[in-house]
């Protein structure tokens, strides 16, 4: 079972829409970094739900992901981290139902830090290096620099971009921002690998290696990092000490 739920022009579609582990091609993008690209489709992204607690649990991906419909809603085999969600999202209805709205918020919001999230990796062609690159990027993110694509895709064989990353926290933003004088802003190396990362397409086995990759022990580990009481869903642990995963973005705290 693939850890993406959507590939190519169905994770652009999600990407745009409105919603109801660190691999060799994927590049650091913290705030403040600008990265010259070209763009090689419109299609070369694919779409994910991940799972953090910030400052507590770094983001990772089931090994054995939940099966989801075409909007995301679960559907089958529930990870331990959604049984968790589910779990506090049943006491915030019963709440609702007794009218205790401040309860009923209060366990939606513990529901909402175990619940996966979507987002959504992207490739590109590097014009520092004319080699394909991956960047991590959130929902909201993703959304904005599809949208630069579509709004230039007729000319992408014929513009570079850079990809921004600003602000910080929940305020962080991307932008993607064609270079319309090439001649005169790009170095005579980066208008050369500019027609180098045209050659061919963006190798989507790429994303495959870019994502840190939990499975269920180390789930029920990290539910107990984050403060879970795993014995509700019927958990035991082992011996051996929790692990938090991988890399923590900027990108982790609750936003979409």
């Amino acid at each position: 079972m693939s850890i993406f739920t959507k590939k190519g022009s169905e994770a652009v579609a999600a990407a745009t829409a409105e919603k109801d582990g660190k691999g060799s091609a994927l590049v650091s993008f913290p705030s403040g970094t600008t990265i010259k690209v070209r763009v090689k489709s419109v299609e070369d992204s694919a779409e994910y739900y991940a799972y953090s607690v910030f400052k507590k649990v770094n983001t990772f991906v089931p090994k054995e992901p939940a099966l989801r419909n075409a909007k995301g809603y679960i559907t089958a085999n529930p990870t331990v981290w959604d049984r968790a969600a589910d779990h506090f999202y049943g006491l915030a209805k019963q709440a609702k139902e007794a009218g205790d709205e401040a309860t009923a918020k209060e366990h939606s919001d513990q529901a909402y830090l175990f619940k996966g999230k979507p987002r959504y990796v992207m490739g590109f062609g590097s014009l520092e290096t004319g080699e394909d690159i991956v960047v991590d990027l959130s929902a909201k993110q993703a959304k904005t620099v599809n949208a630069a694509i579509q709004k230039y895709a007729k000319k992408l064989d014929k513009v570079a971009f850079e990809l921004s990353k600003s602000g910080s926290s929940t305020d962080t933003t991307v932008t993607l921002t064609p270079i319309l004088d090439m001649d005169e802003d790009l170095t005579d190396a980066e208008r050369a690998n500019f027609v180098k990362c045209g050659e061919k397409p963006f190798d989507f086995a790429l994303f495959e290696d870019c994502l840190y990759v939990a499975d269920e022990t180390e789930q029920i580990k990290n539910l107990v990092v984050a403060g879970f009481d795993i014995g509700l869903l019927g958990l035991t642990l082992g011996a051996g000490a929790p692990s938090s995963g991988g890399e923590i973005t900027d990108e982790d705290m609750p936003q979409f």
